[in-house]
């Protein structure tokens, strides 16, 4: 079955969009499960497909979960792991997704031992694991490279250390931080990423009975305890979904209230820049409302680690300064293949000249529809932006990666009066 979608452009988006619970939370969440023995109970869940691919893997690994749908928007889950007897994560289920990595930790940790495939996920980066690795060898873990697998032993248990992250690592950190809750002795991790979804795990861990404090500052001291317990959680509002969904009110010159999202605390230097471009924000209850001014301006963006502009809303972004009255510059930091969307773009009229990770966008007054093809997973919204607002019809192909990471896209969009058309086959 493939899938893609056609968009009419010229349309406005204005209305309300209920923000769904963070995937890039939920994902260590769910693998911190495998911590305890005891039931976890994980609230505000996304239907993705990410979300069905790391439960697929948990299940694989002896775990249980019932699912139960509270909204269109939102599940919740209750994941036991006692009757774990897999350690070894497979090829089949890890190539689909690069947050499967997150059961390292977790595993090791509980277990002593553990093998895990090397990890697949958008193809937007090299993305090497050697950081996880290195975390865990200076807790102890002896690690072999063989046939594909990550092989980890700890035969006398991990014993706490202090490790420090030549670079920002958001998954790095989390599987560190999960290794180390049950590790013996006191772990410092220096140089630790601060975004709000380490800090999200590092609160539900501290819940199920974990010492962990510094979570949201570069340097977090865990130390380690023998046991966790039950506990309930409430996974975070998706800053990422809040973002484009902002984006899509100022590339259309629209309205949008972002509901049950504080985005100033999630995303400080976002807001900073919508801001510069010419959207207005203003607090509502339980929300934000986003406003556009009547213009888009120019302005320069360069994605960095938490506080700073999200590679995750790169793209979105990019996609808005293809039509701003000027030109701006777009500097990718984090990962070395995240301009692929940039030719796409051009398809549709778009004036982006490429040096390196580097991109001047040249606003022009129209982008015109055109068949274009999703290249990953935010890039995939890029381009649903961009032919909101490009004259006549575009057709978006591989838009599977969209149901990775956004949830209920089409309905979403109709509440705010914007029609977007799946076309769905057998073959190609």
């Amino acid at each position: 079955m493939v899938e893609k979608i056609k968009i009419r452009g010229g349309q406005k988006v204005s209305g309300k969009v209920q923000i769904s619970g963070a995937k890039n939370a939920a994902l260590p969440l769910l693998a911190a499960s495998i911590l305890s023995e005891n039931e976890l109970h994980l609230k505000n869940i996304p239907p993705l497909v990410d979300i069905t691919t790391m439960l697929t893997l948990l299940e694989n690994l002896g775990c249980s979960s019932l699912v139960t749908k509270n909204s269109m928007y939102a599940n919740s889950v209750k994941l036991k792991t006692d009757g774990i007897g897999n350690l070894v994560a497979p090829y089949e289920i890890v190539k689909k997704m690069r947050a499967s990595i997150l059961v390292f930790g977790p595993l090791l940790a509980r277990f002593g031992r553990c093998s895990i495939s090397l990890p697949g996920g958008c193809a937007i980066g090299v993305r090497p694991i050697d950081l996880h690795i290195r975390g865990m060898e200076a807790l102890g873990a002896r690690i072999e490279l063989k046939d594909g697998y990550v092989h980890a032993v700890a035969p006398n248990g991990l014993k706490g250390a202090e490790f420090e992250f030549p670079i920002s690592t958001v998954t790095g950190t989390e599987n560190i931080l999960m290794a180390a809750t049950l590790a013996d002795g006191v772990t410092v991790l220096k140089n630790a990423a601060m975004e709000p979804e380490v800090v999200d795990l590092a609160n539900c861990l501290n819940k199920m009975g974990a010492n962990i404090s510094g979570h949201g500052s570069k340097v977090i001291t865990i130390k380690g305890v023998q046991h966790l317990k039950a506990a309930v959680h409430e996974v975070i509002p998706d800053r990422v979904e809040a973002g484009t969904y902002a984006i899509a009110a100022g590339i259309t010159k629209g309205n949008v209230d972002l509901i049950g999202v504080n985005l100033r605390k999630l995303l400080p230097n976002f807001i900073e820049k919508m801001e510069q471009i010419g959207l207005i924000f203003s607090d509502i209850e339980n929300g934000l409302r986003v406003q556009s001014s009547g213009e888009i301006l120019p302005v320069d963006i360069e994605t960095e680690p938490f506080p700073g502009y999200p590679t995750d809303l790169q793209a979105q972004c990019m996609s808005m300064l293809c039509i701003a009255n000027g030109i701006s510059t777009v500097k990718e930091n984090i990962w070395e293949n995240r301009l692929m969307h940039v030719a796409e773009l051009l398809r549709m009229g778009a004036d982006i000249a490429v040096c390196g990770t580097q991109a001047k966008v040249c606003g022009v007054k129209q982008l015109k529809g055109a068949p274009v093809m999703a290249t990953d997973l935010r890039a995939s919204f890029s381009l649903i932006l961009a032919a909101l607002v490009a004259r006549g019809e575009t057709v978006i192909d591989r838009i599977y990666h969209l149901n990775r990471g956004y949830c209920c896209v089409k309905e979403k969009f109709a509440q705010c009066g914007v029609v977007v058309d799946k076309i769905m086959w057998v073959g190609e």
